[in-house]
């Protein structure tokens, strides 16, 4: 391999999430008559699918139901037995009778004539006139043992639709890692393309196309986005009372966002929920808002010597207050953001799933902090002497009026905080412990569950049903939802496995992929858990059936972490399969009563009906056979041997040879089935094997090697790990396996747990370097803990939010906690720092200093604090596709800020009045040199 190409290793080029849409061929009304379903399976194959397969990013077009066309030589035994030939020799008549062959070419009258023998079949006259052998001079041909006619390749699956029978489907496949919008635009503009090419009376009807997701999802960002954007603005501009100032720090938005999505392109990460779902454009800002907050204070202080100066001068005056006020101020805001940035190392450290699904959002807000810092440094300043300019005296505003009231409001909390610091300090404290408690209660799951606006129900039947049965019964189950809930647009059931099985399923497992309408023209239910619940009663009228509720996308994911498609899998693993269905048995009525658990289905592994042939080893080896030479009989009579293709233009159909259907109905015509000696006679099958009816495995499943059984369970209703931790509970209890066997756990709560576990060692070591930062910043371990205390105090309300909102811990919350630990040390880093200054100059009495520094404070902090938690407002409050990756993200950040900005101005203030009375020591402020 040439250097530089990297090292080749073995992956998949799609997955089950590839599936990025599905389409039905329809036949339009009054054309019924004129396609059948092997019809319509012919113009899927060789019209539709070839034409989709050319398409950048599609891997695959796979072809789910209908027949396949197949021309079958249907042999009748009794004719080949009165004619004393075999299977095997109509075989090799139709192999040897149906090719093409090349004998060079002949040179003449200067052209080459190129010599071709073409022996192909071309019709079904062609196979029936082959000639098998001679008896006696006469011929015996195909047509005189079989009856040539089309027909159609076993089925181990089918599809039906919306209670009208069967149908043909097409699944077209994304190449992995390729981007599934511009994959899916060009699918559509293709298919309208291939409408136009099809027979008359035939359409294409798309069941299950991932745009649809992507544009709400799309739509819930950009709304977000937009709504947030425009409530920090009005924030700034309510709270500062300055609209030149409120416009220098709102453009510092556009400019971060072009930044990070500048960003984004360069390394390659898409926009999408998981990317920008965690982007606040109050975070963004909050340094620009410290910074302008103190700029505009100082010019409005020199209003008088910037009326008395001439107009060059004024400028001039303009330029150093910006440049001086900048310099002080830019210290505090740079240090902020990079402690935002630290605390996203965490993030950055995750891996595998979820990893990939949430280092992207960590980048991007990483992004947008840099992009924050880098005009907070470049174009701040310059915009900032351009633009501001001094506050006229006017009437009071709107701004004046909610500051007045802030401070009436304030001014007498802090002051009754002050004398008595023991209570407010020891409430801080309870409030910890307190969180603390909730926190351990709370439960938790991976993600929020997306809703994807579809449903898969998956059936569970009876193991062994005929595919006849399952078509018959998913037809019946279409008819009752479509008939009694307008809430359904469409219906497709896929049963069993397509010809080419790229979805293993047995011929009664079905997955019916329910496309619904838009929630507000609902009437029978108002969440997708009632109407589950709804169209699971209504179901109920066909015994014997469990049904399982989840997503199309959600139950491919589910099946890609842990090979099962539920929320939860218990894996019984062990080498005795009786023994591990009969546990698996055990344990799934055993949980049965947990609340929350739903779904509860044990995987289908024995009860197959067979029937089994049990080959006599001493009697084939008399009769001079072999194991394979019976095999080979009994796949060509009953399951079908290829023997050759016959072409229609460019069509290719396999010809076929098995036996007629009338002796391929019981288990008798096994028995006969007549199999040739060496000397020419025939014996039957019987002879040679015990033939009886039996049942074996459905199928044996393993994980690294060791068989296992699988329950698997569904979350309705409550959190994911409070689930799991009382089925551990109770199987732990109650549960006692032989030795060699033992149980496992599978499903999504597995990816929380090592998100937390990598989170909680990388969080400690990320919050150790913002201790160090704020160390190295302030040359005081003293100051540096009392800053520090903003990150628990800011985790209050952050869990009592959540707990309001009875929402579990997820990582979405996870990386909310860990954004809000940021914001929450740079409000302290404000008030610390603003301290510190007043003491520097001349303050002696920690009273007035401790009520001066907060009152003057007040503004900015509340300023970046409303700025951060009222950006995230649309996202905590939002109910559209997507909104549920993200609430609960902010969900902490606004109730983290809430309690975090009332304890930095109280409780911090406090702290700092001990510690220095106690200690005594002065400070020097942390500032970056500028250089003269």
């Amino acid at each position: 391999i040439p250097e530089g190409f990297g090292t080749p290793f073995m992956a998949p080029i799609t997955t089950g999430l590839g599936e990025i849409f599905q389409y039905t061929l329809k036949v339009k009304e009054g054309y019924e008559e004129q396609y059948d379903a092997m019809e319509l399976r012919t113009i899927q194959d060789w019209i539709v699918k070839r034409q989709l397969s050319g398409i950048p990013g599609v891997v695959e077009v796979n072809t789910w139901g209908g027949f396949l066309k197949q021309y079958e030589v249907a042999i009748n035994p009794e004719r080949l037995r009165s004619f004393n030939i075999t299977l095997i020799e109509v075989f090799e008549a139709l192999n040897k009778n149906n090719n093409v062959a090349g004998g060079a070419y002949i040179e003449k009258q200067n052209q080459s004539y190129f010599i071709r023998g073409d022996g192909m079949m071309k019709s079904m006259e062609d196979i029936g006139s082959v000639v098998i052998k001679n008896n006696g001079n006469i011929p015996v041909l195909i047509r005189d043992v079989a009856v040539v006619h089309e027909g159609h390749a076993n089925r181990f699956g089918a599809i039906t639709a919306n209670g009208e029978g069967e149908k043909v489907l097409g699944q077209i496949m994304m190449l992995k890692n390729a981007n599934s919008k511009l994959v899916i635009n060009e699918v559509k503009k293709r298919v309208a393309e291939v409408q136009q090419s099809l027979p008359e009376g035939i359409f294409i009807n798309p069941i299950l196309e991932r745009s649809e997701l992507i544009a709400k999802t799309s739509f819930t960002i950009a709304e977000n986005l937009i709504l947030g954007c425009l409530i920090v603005m009005i924030i700034v501009i309510v709270l500062l009372g300055n609209i030149r100032s409120a416009l220098v720090i709102a453009s510092m938005i556009p400019l971060s966002l072009l930044f990070t999505l500048s960003m984004m392109y360069v390394f390659g990460i898409d926009a999408n929920l998981m990317s920008l779902g965690a982007l606040d454009f109050g975070i963004i800002i909050d340094g620009a808002v410290i910074i302008i907050e103190f700029i505009a204070i100082k010019i409005t202080v020199n209003k008088d010597k910037y009326d008395h100066s001439e107009k060059g001068v004024r400028q001039l005056l303009i330029d150093k207050i910006t440049f001086d006020g900048a310099s002080k101020m830019m210290s505090s805001a740079v240090f902020g953001q990079i402690i935002i940035l630290i605390v996203l190392i965490p993030i950055l450290s995750l891996s595998g799933v979820e990893g990939k699904m949430f280092r992207p959002m960590a980048l991007s807000f990483s992004f947008a902090i840099l992009g924050a810092m880098l005009f907070g440094l470049t174009w701040l300043p310059v915009i900032s002497s351009l633009f501001l300019k001094p506050v006229k005296e006017k009437k009071k505003n709107l701004s004046d009026w909610i500051m007045n009231t802030a401070y009436r409001s304030y001014c007498p909390v802090i002051k009754w905080s002050y004398k008595h610091k023991r209570i407010v300090l020891g409430m801080a404290v309870a409030s910890l412990i307190f969180t603390g408690i909730l926190f351990s209660r709370m439960g938790g799951e991976f993600v929020p569950t997306l809703d994807e606006g579809d449903f898969v129900i998956q059936p569970v039947l009876k193991t062994g049903t005929s595919l006849s049965k399952t078509i018959e019964l998913t037809t019946r189950m279409e008819n009752i939802l479509i008939d009694n809930f307008t809430e359904v647009d469409q219906i497709v059931c896929r049963i069993g496995a397509a010809e080419v099985p790229t979805d293993p399923m047995s011929m009664e497992e079905i997955d019916m992929i329910i496309k619904l309408n838009p929630k507000d023209e609902w009437v029978n239910a108002k969440s997708k858990e009632e109407l589950a619940e709804k169209f699971k009663e209504a179901l109920s009228i066909i015994p014997g059936i469990d049904y399982e509720f989840t997503q199309p996308i959600e139950m491919r994911f589910n099946e890609l972490i842990t090979g099962v498609r539920a929320d939860i899998a218990i894996k019984i693993f062990g080498e005795d399969l009786d023994y591990l269905n009969d546990q698996a048995q055990r344990i799934k009525d055993l949980i049965a009563d947990i609340p929350g658990a739903a779904d509860i289905i044990l995987e289908k592994t024995a009860g197959l009906p067979q029937m089994s042939i049990k080959y006599n080893r001493d009697k084939i080896a008399y009769y001079g056979l072999t194991v394979e030479d019976l095999n080979k009989y009994l796949t060509m009579a009953f399951g079908g041997e290829m023997a050759g293709s016959i072409f229609e233009g460019e069509k290719k159909f396999d010809v076929v040879i098995r036996l007629q259907k009338d002796f391929r109905t019981d288990i008798g015509d096994i028995d006969q089935l007549n199999v040739s000696l060496a000397n020419g006679n025939q014996i039957p099958l019987n002879e040679l094997a015990q033939i009886k009816y039996t049942t074996g495995p459905a199928k044996i499943s393993r994980d690294n090697t060791h068989r296992r059984v699988v329950v698997s369970v569904n979350v309705r209703n409550r959190d994911l790990q409070s689930v799991i931790e009382d089925i551990q509970a109770r199987i732990d209890k109650n549960v006692r396996l032989e030795p060699g066997y033992y149980i496992a756990y599978g499903g999504q709560f597995e990816n929380l747990q090592n998100a937390t576990k990598r989170l909680m060692l990388a969080v400690p070591i990320s919050l150790l370097l913002i201790f160090i930062f704020l160390h190295f910043a302030f040359k005081s371990i003293k100051e540096a803990t009392m800053i520090f205390t903003a990150v628990p105090l800011s985790a209050v309300g952050g869990v009592f939010f959540l707990w309001l909102r009875d929402m579990p811990f997820s990582v979405s919350a996870g990386i909310g906690f860990i954004a809000l630990f940021g914001v929450a040390v740079l409000n302290g880093i404000v008030l610390i720092e603003h301290l510190k200054e007043l003491k520097k100059h001349g303050m002696k009495d920690m009273r007035e200093l401790i009520f001066k520094g907060t009152r003057e404070r007040l503004r900015p902090v509340l300023l970046t604090a409303a700025a951060a938690a009222l950006g995230f407002l649309p996202m905590a409050i939002s109910t559209s596709s997507g909104a549920e990756v993200q609430r609960p993200l902010a969900t902490v950040v606004i109730g983290g800020l809430v309690t975090s900005t009332l304890l930095t101005m109280i409780a911090l203030p406090l702290l700092y009045a001990i510690f220095i009375d106690v200690t005594g020591i002065q400070f020097k402020p942390f500032k970056f040199k500028r250089s003269h």
